[in-house]
């Protein structure tokens, strides 16, 4: 292979960062939305979802079994969708985007 070709290439990451040390961005998280109901328990609860949307743009998944945060690592490699669950104000709370990372929604897992 000449040195040309290989500059050029563009070679992905085949590891994430261990969960300690993600404090960066993982992938992109298009237009953020919230359902009807995930927004008015916010609100009713003053509570500011960007900490947790934060959180899961860098990878840190929440409440999930270690094997879905496993998933959500190969998800991220491969542009597959990513979840993370979150306990917001008493009321379990999922993340997703999307794997063409077009959205991310914040949802009820009974409005999935």
């Amino acid at each position: 292979m000449s040195e040309a070709l290989n500059r050029n290439q563009t070679t992905r990451p085949t590891t994430l960062p261990p969960p300690k040390e993600r404090n960066r961005s993982l992938f992109p998280l298009g237009q953020i939305v919230a359902t009807n109901g995930v927004h008015q328990h916010l609100v009713a609860n003053g509570i500011d979802p960007t900490p947790y949307i934060q959180q899961h743009h860098c990878g840190l998944w929440g409440d999930v079994p270690p094997e879905d945060a496993q998933e959500n690592d190969f998800s991220v490699l491969n542009d597959f969708r990513v979840l993370s669950s979150f306990n917001i104000s008493g009321q379990r709370v999922w993340i997703i985007t999307e794997a063409d990372r077009s959205s991310t929604t914040l949802l009820f897992p009974s409005e999935y």
